[in-house]
């Protein structure tokens, strides 16, 4: 199959299409044809045939507008359905550069995009990119992503980083291209349009390439992100990965690699025997392994072929000297799924005589056979693929960086093997829409951090919109904040302490016993108002934000919060969060909350370095329902598999094998009523100052179901508890009144 992108939608000729366009012709003036397709609320797309186009969207009153650099020759509309769903497009031919080209500008029925695309009929000097965007709203604030592990940039536009601009109200626009992720490149010239084709470090493009960029706009930065990575998932085909997908999303994991405990450390006579003995210390500790990382000194390495260099792979297979019989024999006497690390190919390997290499990597199927074979063989579960911004890459040209990832993937794939993406730039984020396998991405430098937690934030942003799960990297269990951000990721959890080090205490508020993750439904990202600030160089405290969603307005939002400079005041106004009734505001970590009536935000300065929230919206009981007290995330669906409100709450509650009692809580303004419709419940308490309640849950066959009701005074009746109570709960600490 070609590597060069081809249309996924030609436009069908019939009559009344040339009607059409001999009508638009004829009713332009003589020396300025122009047609116009219009598509999603309103949104206009025109071209002339002197080569200039338009693009009119109608809601925040924006115009993007640019020229081809030559006549538009041929100009026709038409119709049709791809990836995206019905659209209307403008293709039109033209001569530039000494070769022949046909472009479209797309705009779609339901999708807040518009499509543009080029294709080369005749090879050609890679010059004169299409779109150029000479007129776009650029006073806005911009955000893109910058380098090796994609942290935030609200200064510099970077090539291969998808470009958001947004305003004070959270209008926003996203840039990006939707083909050749590897090679593409935008910039911002010197007059200040944007061009968005092919990097410059390619000369000349052959016939028949195609290359596609798109503008996705709408209202709210997250929602935007959200808008723009669904669109290049669905356009792919891409099925998003859930975030128990593999078991190193599903559960938690032990790691090796820098920052970690035994990260080219032994940690005695026998590395084998020491990692053996993790995994027992887990069970005895009752938490169940998941799965567990070798880094890089599982496999020798170059220029002495040796496990404790820190060169290139040598050969990929484990080490002798570390694995006495073989990787395969390890992985049966753990019982627990690996995953494993890989560098690039050294200089001096022999792999560089037996397969394809291009730069420091094999671009031949049959070194992605071979390799994913021997993966299958040995219970590796997950391939991470580390370096990738850096010395693991091909050559740079139009076909060997995509060679190299999709021979990867695909190998992977047909093995169920899933990919971890390790120190990569935008263009490998982008890039991962095109492979269902690859289901996480490191999203921060090694060893977890509160330096770094920033910059992990934003990567995730880009991470999660395009259907990938960030990964904190290594921490250790007894970091309270740190272990609070990896489960708010929704991605994988992974520790890497020391024998005896491992906090159950601590690590068994982010699992269950069986070593599950309870987790969020989305990645934590930061909060709207945080980006706009940021771009704007303003000290806020970060704020991020990730939720439990079961519908019917039953959306729980878990919302961690730190100080970055002097500034130490938060607002939390549920509406914002798209809560529209009342709310309850609980600090999870000093145990107290308060009620939030609508319209009413509370703001407060952070009491300490950090905080971790829980906002539950008030159902129609009258009770917000907080969750399990036992976990961070108090309404994940690992343990709570279902909630519903309808004038009672009725929870559901899993439990794995080898829990006992779970303690669940919430707000009422009343006491309340408890009737276990599956297990049994006991212990409930209600405290009049806090009007908190917690009820102790029993489980029959893996889980307890329960119905909870307010038991209201006769003369305050359901549906006017929030309204007419007095509201007495207590403030949060340190919380402005």
């Amino acid at each position: 199959m070609s590597r060069f992108s081809r249309g996924f939608g030609r436009s069908t000729s019939s009559l009344p299409f040339l009607f059409l366009v001999v009508t638009a012709l004829a009713s332009c003036n003589a020396a300025l044809a122009q047609l116009t397709v219009t598509g999603y609320s309103g949104t206009a797309v025109s071209v002339s045939s002197n080569g200039n186009w338009n693009v009119a969207i109608p809601g925040p009153h924006w115009n993007f507008s640019g020229s081809i650099g030559a006549p538009a020759v041929a100009a026709r509309i038409g119709t049709n359905k791809d990836g995206w769903g019905s659209f209307q497009e403008i293709t039109f031919d033209y001569t530039i550069g000494g070769g022949s080209r046909t472009a479209a500008i797309r705009v779609y029925d339901s999708r807040p995009t518009v499509l543009f695309s080029v294709t080369w009929n005749s090879a050609a000097a890679n010059a004169s990119p299409f779109p150029v965007i000479s007129s776009y709203p650029s006073t806005l604030s911009h955000l893109a992503f910058n380098g090796e592990f994609a942290p935030a940039d609200f200064i510099d536009l970077l090539p291969d980083s998808p470009w958001a601009y947004f305003d004070s109200m959270g209008e926003t626009f996203i840039l990006s291209p939707t083909t050749n992720f590897m090679t593409a490149s935008m910039n911002r010239r010197a007059d200040n349009s944007i061009g968005a084709g092919i990097s410059s470090k390619i000369a000349t493009l052959p016939a028949g390439f195609t290359h596609r960029t798109a503008l996705v706009y709408g209202k709210g930065i997250n929602a935007t992100f959200d808008t723009w990575g669904s669109a290049l998932t669905s356009l792919k085909g891409k099925k998003r990965p859930g975030n128990d997908a593999d078991p190193l999303l599903k559960s938690v994991s032990y790691w090796t690699d820098n920052g970690a405990a035994y990260y080219y450390n032994a940690g005695g006579p026998s590395y084998t025997d020491t990692l053996k003995a993790v995994r027992t210390e887990f069970a005895d500790k009752g938490i169940r392994l998941g799965s567990m990382q070798l880094d890089s000194w599982w496999y020798p390495k170059g220029p002495d072929n040796s496990w404790s260099s820190h060169s290139g792979i040598w050969t990929y297979t484990a080490s002798p000297a570390l694995f006495q019989a073989d990787l395969g024999g390890f992985q049966t006497g753990l019982k627990t799924p690996l995953v494993t690390h890989a560098r690039w190919i050294d200089a001096n390997s022999p792999y560089r005589s037996k397969y394809a290499i291009s730069g420091n990597v094999a671009t031949d199927p049959k070194y992605w056979e071979d390799t994913a074979t021997y993966l299958k063989a040995s219970g590796v579960s997950t391939y991470e693929q580390d370096w990738l911004a850096e010395q693991a890459h091909t050559d740079f040209n139009l076909t060997d960086p995509e060679a190299f990832l999709d021979g990867m993937a695909a190998s992977m794939a047909k093995r169920g093997i899933t990919i971890q993406y390790c120190m990569a730039a935008p263009g490998h984020f982008l890039q991962s829409t095109n492979y269902g396998n690859v289901t996480t991405i490191r999203a921060s430098q090694d060893r977890f951090r509160r330096e770094i937690w920033t910059n992990f934030f934003y990567s995730s942003r880009l991470a999660s919109a395009l259907g990938v799960w960030p990964f904190t990297d290594v921490l250790m269990s007894s970091e309270t904040n740190n272990l609070i951000a990896a489960t708010l990721s929704a991605g994988p959890v992974g520790i890497g302490d020391a024998l005896g080090n491992i906090s159950k205490g601590n690590l068994i508020r982010a699992v269950r016993a069986d070593g599950v993750i309870v987790k969020p439904d989305v990645a934590a990202t930061p909060v709207d108002s945080v980006m706009q600030n940021d771009a704007l160089g303003i000290d806020v405290p970060m704020v991020v934000a990730s939720h439990s969603d079961f519908g019917a307005g039953l959306r729980t939002y878990y919302l961690f919060a730190y100080v970055r400079g002097a500034n130490k005041t938060i607002t939390i106004d549920p509406a914002t969060y798209g809560i529209s009734g009342a709310a309850y505001f609980y600090d999870a970590l000093q145990e107290s909350g308060r009620l939030i009536n609508p319209h009413s935000p509370v703001t407060f300065d952070l009491a300490g370095d950090a905080g971790y929230y829980v906002l539950a919206p008030v159902g129609k009981s009258g009770i917000a329902m907080l969750g399990d007290k036992g976990n961070f995330v108090s309404m994940g669906k690992k343990r709570v598999s279902a909630f519903q409100d309808t004038g009672e709450a009725e929870i559901t509650v899993n439990f794995a094998a080898g829990e006992g009692m779970r303690t669940i809580y919430g707000f009422a303004p009343y006491p309340v009523l408890a009737t276990a419709l599956t297990g049994s419940s006991s212990g409930m308490t209600w405290d009049e100052t806090s009007q908190i309640f917690t009820l102790n849950l029993h489980q029959a066959g893996g889980k307890a179901k329960v119905q909870i009701s307010v038991s209201a005074p006769a003369a305050k009746p359901v549906g006017c508890l929030i309204k007419c109570s007095g509201g007495g709960a207590a403030p949060v600490p340190g919380a402005g009144q």
